[in-house]
């Protein structure tokens, strides 16, 4: 069985990222959606989510390039001295490796992040974060945990060579960066089983910068294997607003296009590959 997930990550981060995600499940170009708690349009991507049954919406939890959920005066090793998370996952790892973050403050907040879905009345599909920061060795085990006790039994295990992973070619930092995922990768898929969750075979997307193109998409279909791909993307509908107020250049209206385009569906359908949502693992 070929089954792909398409999942939209940072789901309530911008007005346009939200009417992208509403109008990709519209036209039957994806079915999943990853929603940061934190962020100032998280109550109106769950109205979205809540008028579209067939969108699979995960908790995308967020350590960095965000705001918390908690007070700042609760998780201070998680804030700089403005109380906004890290910037990237780099400052991140630096400080986290140094012993300077709280894994006791880590827990808290995600679980806190993830609770305001719950109390939202949204029932996650799955779990997964900003710049993958939930893969990291002692992260990992406490996001399983969490998930667990609030019923969540399906998570995302990024990986950083699948698919068409070198186009754009990477430089040297984003190639480490690619096979530090794909070594994560192998630990936690096995902790992951041990634990009872399910997660996709595979995992596609540029992980290191470019974005998920409809070239891409038609590749993937052409080359896809049995079993479940998810392929993640950060769609949306206008790429200089968007960039403007959220910092990051990115081709949003890329990779929006990229997955509604009437071809890729159609190959997709051609191929015998069918779209699905975590729920359905």
């Amino acid at each position: 069985m070929k089954r792909l997930i398409v999942n939209a990550d940072d789901f309530g981060r911008h007005p346009l990222i939200n009417r992208a995600v509403a109008q990709a499940v519209d036209e039957g170009g994806l079915l999943s959606a990853s929603i940061m708690a934190g962020k100032e349009y998280f109550e109106e991507a769950v109205e979205i989510a809540k008028s579209r049954p067939q969108l699979g919406t995960g908790v995308h939890l967020t350590l960095v390039d965000g705001n918390p959920v908690l007070p700042p005066t609760e998780i201070p090793s998680l804030l700089m001295p403005d109380g906004n998370f890290f910037p990237d996952h780099g400052a991140f790892v630096k400080q986290f490796l140094k012993g300077k973050i709280s894994r006791k403050e880590i827990r808290r907040e995600l679980a806190a992040q993830t609770d305001k879905v719950l109390k939202a009345g949204l029932t996650p599909t799955h779990i997964d974060s900003h710049q993958h920061l939930h893969m990291l060795p002692g992260i990992f085990p406490l996001v399983l945990t969490l998930a667990a006790e609030r019923n969540i039994k399906r998570v995302r295990i990024s990986r950083g060579i699948y698919g068409n992973p070198f186009k754009p070619w990477p430089g040297p930092g984003d190639l480490v960066g690619k096979f530090g995922l794909e070594v994560l990768a192998y630990r936690n898929k096995r902790l992951a089983k041990k634990r009872g969750f399910a997660y996709p075979d595979n995992f596609a997307g540029q992980v290191a910068g470019g974005a998920v193109s409809a070239e891409f998409m038609s590749e993937l279909a052409d080359t896809f294997t049995e079993g479940t791909v998810e392929v993640m993307l950060h769609p949306g509908l206008d790429n200089e607003i968007i960039a403007e107020e959220v910092g990051w250049r990115h081709d949003y209206e890329g990779e929006f296009k990229a997955v509604c385009t009437a071809d890729v569906k159609e190959r997709l359908v051609g191929r015998g590959i069918k779209l699905i949502n975590f729920g359905d693992l």
